[in-house]
């Protein structure tokens, strides 16, 4: 029968597990894998830069709930993409990430690009391994693929030498299996049980709904819950729209008092890591109980002894919540106390929030800029917002009515992931807007990634809140002066860069040019950035505490 090299397996087997993108840069010795991928209907995606690649893969991972796929050369090409690896993992996002390596008859002889890829890339994923032979790639593929989505997701690394990639095999031989999707555990019925029961004695219970719970595909379940109950909730910033940001429950305008004030929480699909303050007092009431519900039993008890440990899938414990709760109904009175204090208070916040945006001096504020670009807005966009103050504020001005619908530095906090993020939504949703609001320092970390977009036709929007700086430059340079560490070039046009590739440009020093040139952006079939100039000593609104809390007792 007749062969094929290894290269061209790899695409095939790839193809057979369901792999529709591919995300990367090609060179030595991985050139006629890239080329393959157009014979089995795997459409690549050539980057300009490894890290962006590698953080395309982890957001197609958590937009679809199945493996994105990155491939780079060997050495630094690897090592660039370790920045994907350690973002996915964090996040809890599937990925593989395929590199090419140097024949291994060359090991330990100093050659081209030789590096200790396994052991680089082991921190910061769930398996890695070396393809030992051409005849052993769907075995390896087809561990990759399933070690990534089951269990807590995560990324993956395989390597493979240049041997294997020209290794001939016969096409006879057997392709991978597909991968089912990962089996579905659910919690103790016991324990669903006494957490309805903890629901009854509770004073001020909450809702929290994390990114894991967008993950699980759980806004069926989770809005039924909620309706039930008549529980307040409050999203973690990729958990916005699982349950509407505009459902009359949403406590998201009173954050700090609904957090400190809770006696009972349930975290679905949320950890208690930095962005929920570790479960900690001086951000949450010493005496409040936490019930958590997530896929990795070894996330139970992580900084706080949790009243109950739901392990399992987001979606279907909670079900089982549904399930309890349909036996022995209960719901919060809408005549509560804790119902009378949120409301009150998150009456307060949004009058406080609405008169910063009623800002009308120039240069403009954050917030006057942002209710610009909010009031043109279509129904239905996918928000990619990344920057110190800009993804801050942002999450606060823009509402999300549906599910993986925002995505933005997350757990770990990554600068640089915006242009990535863009093109991996655009592939994933191509009817839905993409629009990406970043700040002009977070922008230049993948500004050419602008070139990828307008290849490959994806009309992303691109809107820079440009303040001259990391948190705050200067309106100009004094002659003769070293800018400060924290500085940008005051007013640069960074608008000029996508009209080098065929993209449209546009330059806001006012609100009314924001909202005319925003609109008409979103109405191009070709990518656009819109570069919005504002007050460099702009900042957030006052905040009851650091957005970092430190003096957690852990």
């Amino acid at each position: 029968s007749s062969t094929m090299d290894g290269s061209s397996f790899i695409a095939k087997c790839l193809r057979e597990l369901g792999v529709e993108y591919m995300f990367g840069i090609v060179g030595v010795p991985v050139l006629d894998l890239g080329a393959h991928t157009d014979s089995y209907d795997i459409k690549f995606l050539g980057f300009r830069n490894e890290q962006a690649a590698s953080y395309a893969a982890g957001a197609y991972g958590f937009l679809t709930g199945t493996p994105g796929v990155c491939l780079s050369v060997s050495g630094p090409g690897m090592v660039h993409c370790i920045a994907g690896l350690a973002n996915a993992q964090a996040n809890c996002w599937p990925m593989i990430l395929i590199s090419g390596a140097n024949d291994s008859n060359q090991d330990k002889t100093e050659a081209f690009q030789e590096t200790p890829h396994i052991e680089a890339a082991r921190p910061f994923v769930k398996y890695a391994a070396r393809v030992n032979s051409v005849e052993r790639i769907p075995f390896f593929l087809e561990q990759a693929y399933r070690h990534s989505i089951y269990g807590r997701p995560g990324p993956v690394f395989l390597e493979v030498p240049e041997e294997v990639l020209e290794a001939q095999v016969t096409e006879s031989i057997k392709l991978p299996s597909k991968v089912p999707p990962p089996p579905l555990s659910f919690a103790d019925p016991k324990k669903i049980a006494e957490v309805v029961e903890a629901l009854r004695a509770a004073k001020n219970p909450l809702v929290i709904v994390g990114k894991g719970a967008a993950y699980a595909r759980a806004e069926v379940e989770v809005r039924e819950l909620i309706k039930r109950t008549n529980l307040p909730f409050l999203p973690t910033p990729m958990g916005k729209g699982v349950v509407s940001d505009t459902h009359p429950n949403c406590v998201a305008a009173n954050r700090t008092q609904a957090l400190l004030n809770a006696d009972l929480i349930i975290l679905v699909g949320a950890r208690l890591n930095w962005i929920l303050h570790f479960g900690q007092a001086p951000r949450f009431s010493e005496k409040c109980k936490f019930v958590q519900i997530d896929i990795s039993a070894e996330e139970m008890g992580q900084n706080v002894e949790p009243l109950a440990s739901l392990v399992g899938d987001a979606r279907v414990v909670v079900q089982q919540l549904n399930e309890q709760l349909e036996k022995k109904p209960w719901s919060l009175s809408d005549s509560s106390s804790w119902w009378g204090t949120l409301r009150e208070k998150i009456k307060k916040n949004k009058a406080q929030a609405e008169e910063l945006q009623k800002y009308d001096q120039l240069p403009m504020n954050y917030y006057r800029a942002m209710k610009e670009i909010k009031d043109v807005l279509p129904q239905d966009f996918l928000l990619i917002s990344e920057g110190a103050n800009t993804m801050d504020i942002s999450r606060s001005v823009f509402d999300h009515t549906r599910p993986r619908t925002r995505l933005d530095a997350g757990s770990y906090g990554t600068m640089g992931v915006g242009l990535g993020f863009c093109i991996a939504a655009s592939v994933v949703e191509p009817k839905t807007k993409i629009v990406a609001i970043q700040g002009d320092s977070a922008f230049g970390f993948s500004a050419m990634e602008l070139d990828v977009a307008a290849r490959y036709n994806l009309p992303i929007t691109v809107i820079i809140i440009n303040n001259n700086g990391i948190y705050g430059g200067l309106p100009e340079f004094s002659e003769g002066m070293w800018p400060p560490s924290s500085c940008l070039t005051p007013n640069t046009h960074y608008e000029r860069i996508v009209e080098a590739f065929g993209g449209k440009g546009y330059f806001a020093t006012t609100p009314e040019q924001v909202r005319e040139y925003v609109a008409d952006a979103l109405k191009q079939k070709v990518p656009t950035v819109v570069n919005v100039m504002i007050e460099p000593s702009s900042a957030r609104k006052e905040q009851t505490f650091s957005w970092l809390t430190k003096k957690a007792k852990l």
